[in-house]
């Protein structure tokens, strides 16, 4: 093309789609995967199981119950149990307590976590109680 010669006739459609061709590439990375597509639905949030929870908050207060001795807190309500969630924490406690006096904090924490976990499994071992909210 230095020498003046006129251009092969093919070369012009090209030389007019390239820049055509590059904006499109362009403009389609821009738009990201999956443009033009609905939107994948998140996924559902997990749900805890009743007497998982049961046991996370029952063991979470023993475990506070007996560390700070026993005192400072209010009524089962303010702690977030039910009044059937309470009645396992108040036997864990005596029991975590006694344990406490014959072998130290550290097997009361285990024993409680256990007494938990069992009192919670049973309590919910049908699905959720019945009576109330407060139940």
């Amino acid at each position: 093309m230095t020498d003046g010669a006129p251009p092969r006739p093919w070369c012009v459609p090209l030389r007019l789609l390239t820049p055509s061709v590059a904006l499109a590439a362009v403009l389609a990375g821009c738009a990201g995967p999956g443009a033009g597509t609905a939107p994948r639905p998140s996924p559902s949030p997990r749900t805890t199981p009743p007497q998982e929870l049961c046991t996370r908050l029952v063991t979470q207060w023993a475990h506070r119950l007996l560390a700070d001795g026993g005192s400072g807190y209010g009524d089962y309500q303010s702690m977030g149990l039910s009044n059937g969630q309470y009645g396992i924490l108040r036997t864990v406690l005596d029991a975590g307590r006694a344990e406490e006096r014959r072998n130290g904090p550290d097997a009361a924490r285990r024993l409680t976590h256990r007494l938990s976990e069992r009192g919670c499994t049973e309590r919910y071992r049908g699905g959720v109680p019945t009576g109330g909210p407060w139940q």
